[in-house]
């Protein structure tokens, strides 16, 4: 299922991509920037890159409030791109900060990739690493989490349900429903996709 929740910009220079982890944001953002021509970075990947250290670690050594401020920061630098498919951490939308920002953006679509929590676990203990994510063992501060962030995904301008659907549909339903814009290639998009984990 497709909803749209927000009025938004008709001609988006980029495509924000929230939800849980386990929601498909990586893969649907590869897929979508490619079919756009677009370039595609994943939050987490940007973060890692500059300190020089994981996700877990940053959380581990710096603690989460700090992890925010940086995570926020690196989505505030990437926003000023254009052409660009941009997916975010889970967490991100909790920073008020990072929300403003983002709905206050223009030429900007926020998709929120919706899917229920036990499919997202199981996507993400398929993934390589998801022995080294301690957060997947606390099924009980991992529901509620996720249920304390479902307020935030849905203030989203699209949402896509993608529990039963493979990715490549999911980048269908977000081109059906953004059906009409006149969406332009970067300049020079071939070969600047990022790698992601």
């Amino acid at each position: 299922m497709t909803s749209s929740n927000m009025s938004a910009t008709p001609a988006p220079q980029r495509i924000v991509l929230i939800g849980f982890m386990g929601a498909g944001k990586s893969t649907t953002g590869r897929l979508l920037a490619s079919a756009l021509g677009w370039r595609f970075v994943d939050s987490d990947d940007l973060i890692e890159a500059r300190v020089g250290h994981t996700i877990a670690e940053i959380f581990t050594t710096q603690g989460e409030d700090a992890f925010r401020a940086l995570e926020s920061e690196v989505i505030r630098q990437q926003c000023c791109e254009q052409h660009l498919v941009l997916a975010l951490g889970g967490g991100a939308i909790e920073h008020p900060s990072t929300r403003e920002h983002l709905h206050t953006l223009p030429d900007t679509h926020i998709v929120y990739l919706e899917a229920p929590l036990d499919v997202m676990v199981a996507r993400c203990l398929e993934q390589p690493g998801a022995a080294i994510r301690p957060v997947l063992a606390d099924r009980v501060r991992l529901a509620h989490r996720f249920t304390s962030r479902i307020p935030h995904y849905r203030t989203a301008h699209l949402t896509v349900a993608t529990a039963h659907l493979t990715p490549e549909q999911v980048v269908e339903r977000i081109l059906a429903a953004l059906g009409g814009t006149p969406f332009e290639p970067a300049p020079s998009a071939a070969g600047e996709n990022l790698p992601t984990r």
